[in-house]
């Protein structure tokens, strides 16, 4: 006999346990599958800390999101008594008149600012020698500027899955980790899920499977996403309590004009006396059950070479800690949040595009809403309908 249930969640990541977690405290009869054990290292929901901000150069159909998204976190820490969002500050800068491309947004400083403006988010703009003045852990060439937000900041990635898989079990939700979805097909009232250990019918799925998404749902999403290996990597600080929360800012600094000439940061957390650095790379695509997941010391030393050295003096070439995640990016780099054509009791919750996990406690809220029946349209920015001849 096949396991039943209201929804199926697949893929208990970042939006996938954030659904989860909304439609068991709405009193839905849920379960939700992954293939590994969340929180895992395996897809783009781990690595420590992960950057939040309100102010969000990626378009203006996001803030709505990620300011849902700040509330939820602090309603969860008030469950849970765990910290999962730690404010910062954050800074986004870059070479004042560039055109530099960051998500497939040109002039991403002034579009984070025009966003800020429009939202009435807290914030400054601040050109080279104010951003010196206030941080001087960068060494600056004298042609940036960029926006200073208070409210931005850190969240922690595995403590925020972690906490609403708790508490969605804790709700009645069934989890079945260590399981692979084999197949994902209609029926007649909903959806039928095979597992390589059980069968599991449904009234609806939601698909958030980050960089396994194209293998499940098929076209149109298999031509619309690209899973990129990104590597993460921690330095040790020379002067670590320089880079201290309170004393340094998350930061997204674009010190060039190609879409790879830049590096995001985060405060060196208590104890640990090392920063963590990354960029984003999009030479070449991978397969997620292939991918190489070592990050190389010859990796780090390359890219410190490129993005660190003689920018964060205080920042040694000594390596910590690495670690490799995985992005799935659209052609527009935007989210894909929508039914799939051929199965509308599918939704499907990807790709993040590599700026996801902010917004994730929000679409979660949104998703369930949506998987129970809610009406209005799921998410018409980020719909299919957005590439040409794709859901019409």
């Amino acid at each position: 006999m096949a396991e039943t249930a209201d929804v199926v969640v697949i893929g208990l990541g970042a939006v996938g346990s954030a659904t989860l977690h909304r439609l068991a405290l709405g009193g839905a009869s849920v379960v939700g599958i992954d293939r590994f054990h969340p929180p895992h290292d395996r897809g783009s929901s781990h690595g420590e800390s992960r950057i939040t901000r309100l102010a969000v150069g990626e378009g203006e159909s996001y803030a709505p999101l990620v300011r849902r998204s700040h509330a939820i976190w602090r309603e969860l820490e008030a469950q849970t008594g765990e910290t999962l969002m730690l404010q910062t500050g954050g800074l986004v800068m870059g070479v004042r008149g560039g055109s530099a491309q960051h998500h497939g947004k040109d002039d991403f400083v002034g579009r984070t600012i025009a966003v800020a403006r429009a939202n009435a988010i807290a914030h400054e703009v601040l050109d080279a020698a104010a951003i010196a003045a206030r941080f001087p852990q960068f060494a600056l060439r004298g042609n940036e500027w960029g926006l200073y937000e208070p409210t931005a900041g850190m969240l922690f990635p595995e403590r925020c899955v972690a906490a609403q898989l708790r508490l969605a079990e804790a709700n009645g939700a069934r989890l079945h980790l260590g399981e692979t979805v084999r197949q994902l097909r209609a029926r007649a009232g909903g959806v039928e899920v095979a597992t390589d250990r059980r069968v599991v019918h449904a009234g609806r799925a939601v698909l958030a499977a980050g960089p396994w998404v194209a293998g499940l749902a098929g076209r149109p999403l298999a031509s619309l996403t690209r899973v990129y290996r990104q590597s993460l990597h921690w330095f040790a600080a020379t002067t670590p309590e320089a880079y201290a929360p309170g004393r340094f800012p998350v930061f997204i600094w674009m010190h060039g004009t190609g879409e790879e000439d830049y590096m995001y940061g985060f405060p060196a957390l208590p104890g640990a006396d090392a920063v963590k650095l990354a960029s984003e790379r999009y030479a070449a695509t991978v397969d997620p059950d292939l991918v190489d997941r070592e990050v190389t010391p010859a990796e780090s030393a390359e890219f410190f070479a490129r993005h660190v050295a003689g920018r964060l003096p205080g920042v040694s070439s000594r390596r910590v800690r690495a670690a490799a995640c995985l992005y799935t990016v659209t052609p527009d780099s935007g989210f894909i949040i929508d039914a799939l054509p051929d199965n509308p009791d599918v939704l499907v919750a990807s790709a993040c595009s590599g700026h996801g996990f902010k917004h994730s406690a929000a679409l979660g809220e949104l998703l369930a809403a949506r998987a129970r029946g809610a009406a209005g349209p799921l998410a018409g920015p980020f719909s299919l309908g957005r590439y040409q001849g794709v859901g019409q």
